[in-house]
């Protein structure tokens, strides 16, 4: 139990519903019409209008493995997303992302409304043309530049007033607004626009950012026009309070969204809060669609929250950590500036089929990573292609059966001591994985911060 509610995950839900979607919307289904009722004080609207389709392939406990159909794509999930703010990956082509197996990019609401505004996407016949994809994108609202640009927003009932950080004038970012633009967009997956607050802020604020969100979905499904083009996700908020956070979860699912998001993590709460929201609300969305963990990037926390029952993921970490010369291996991290580097004629990890490690070497790479813009191209296609990969095996080990084997076998790599932190411990408890063979004894008195990877592995690894 946590915060007086179950964490076992309902199992009674449909698993499977199989529309036949194509891009075309004149091949979709007629538009369905909302309905809306009064629910304490505010109108509460449902929609039944969905773009989607995600079929549970394979589960252990909560954990589950599945298809999900995009009108661009057919994915994978677990499915990690890299992010192209304004519709690229730095230093990638997209024949590189597809070569290396990329599903989703995510791409940002409010930067595409800079530049090079959405009046021109819509114009050239939005995103996936103007960046010439083929495959999966998912834009977010606007809303997380409450956080990362509040000293330039100003918040109210109406919406978020930013200065631009192009030209200095403001900007109002309203629900209606962010939906308008992600229509023009044309993005698979959608983000209501939310109130965010960082969880590590309490009091008054969490609350009120809590409701203005759930009275913000109502009024981005009014404002959606595309509903059998695009899928509107709304966004569980409500900081460490598990109440809140539970108020939020029933109050989507009331509207019956295509899928729901866990937003307002990874902003410098404790691991143990952290996973603690994961699983309360994985618990209590529905099982018969996808649950996106919003900015979560670290390899073992990606682990961990599939285990708990989550699908989708994003972080900037893969590339970001890859331009400052630091690369994602089994046993953690390895910073190719250090002056050991040198003389290291082995590839980043021998294990790695990708192109990087097949042609280059640790020396060349160390060589690169301070002097020139190729070193950082290298290290984000290797990183990415770790990432994706760990997607793949992530599925294949859930629907082949052999999920606890793959979680010890990841675990025991980047714990070789078996000092497994306690919150890992613990969040495998709760998702039914027994993770007994890969612990030392007492190591669960052991803390580890995500936020600093662990260190460089042994060099002479």
């Amino acid at each position: 139990m946590f915060g007086g509610m179950s964490l076992e995950a309902p199992i009674t839900w449909c698993l499977c519903f199989k529309p036949k979607l194509k891009t075309n919307t004149t091949n979709m289904q007629p538009p369905l019409k909302s309905r809306s009722r009064s629910r304490q004080g505010y109108t509460t609207t449902v929609t039944n209008a969905m773009a989607l389709a995600f079929e549970v392939l394979g589960r252990f406990n909560r954990a589950r493995a599945a298809r999900l159909t995009l009108p661009h794509h057919v994915c994978q999930t677990p499915l990690f997303m890299p992010v192209g703010t304004q519709g690229t990956i730095k230093g990638l082509t997209n024949s590189q992302l597809e070569d290396i197996g990329c599903q989703i990019i995510l791409g940002n609401t409010y930067h595409l409304a800079l530049r090079p505004t959405s009046e021109l996407l819509d114009e050239v016949g939005g995103l996936h043309k103007f960046m010439n994809w083929q495959r999966g994108l998912l834009t977010d609202s606007g809303g997380f530049q409450m956080v990362s640009l509040l000293h330039l927003a100003d918040i109210t009932e109406k919406g978020v007033t930013f200065q631009s950080p192009v030209d200095g004038k403001p900007m109002l970012l309203t629900p209606e607004e962010s939906i308008e633009i992600q229509n023009r967009i044309g993005a698979d997956i959608i983000m209501a626009l939310d109130d965010v607050v960082k969880t590590t802020i309490t009091g008054p604020r969490v609350e009120e950012a809590m409701y203005r969100t759930l009275r913000w979905i109502d009024r981005c499904i009014a404002a959606h026009k595309r509903p059998h083009d695009q899928n509107l996700f709304g966004i569980v908020q409500g900081g460490l309070d598990p109440i809140l956070r539970d108020i939020c979860a029933k109050g989507l699912v009331e509207r019956n969204l295509p899928g729901y998001a866990i937003g307002g993590l990874s902003g410098g709460e404790d691991k143990n809060s952290f996973w603690r929201v994961v699983a309360q609300c994985t618990a209590a969305l529905p099982e018969h669609k996808p649950r996106y963990v919003m900015g979560v990037g670290y390899p073992l926390d990606i682990v961990v929250c599939s285990a708990l029952g989550a699908d989708m993921y994003d972080c900037v970490y893969p590339t970001r950590t890859a331009r400052f010369g630091t690369a994602l291996i089994p046993e953690g991290v390895l910073k190719l500036k250090h002056k050991a580097m040198a003389d290291d004629t082995r590839p980043i990890d021998p294990t790695c089929p990708c192109m990087v490690c097949k042609n280059y070497t640790r020396a060349y790479i160390h060589c690169l990573v301070t002097k020139d813009a190729m070193g950082s191209q290298l290290l984000s296609y290797h990183n990415l292609y770790y990432m994706l990969q760990l997607s793949r095996n992530l599925h294949s080990s859930i629907v082949e059966g052999r999920f606890p084997e793959f979680v010890c076998d990841f675990l025991h790599k980047m714990f070789p001591k078996g000092d497994v932190p306690e919150w890992v411990c613990d969040a495998m408890e709760v998702a039914g994985i027994d993770i007994s063979s890969c612990c030392a004894p007492f190591s669960s008195c052991e803390e580890y911060d995500s936020k600093s990877m662990p260190e460089e592995v042994s060099l002479a690894r």
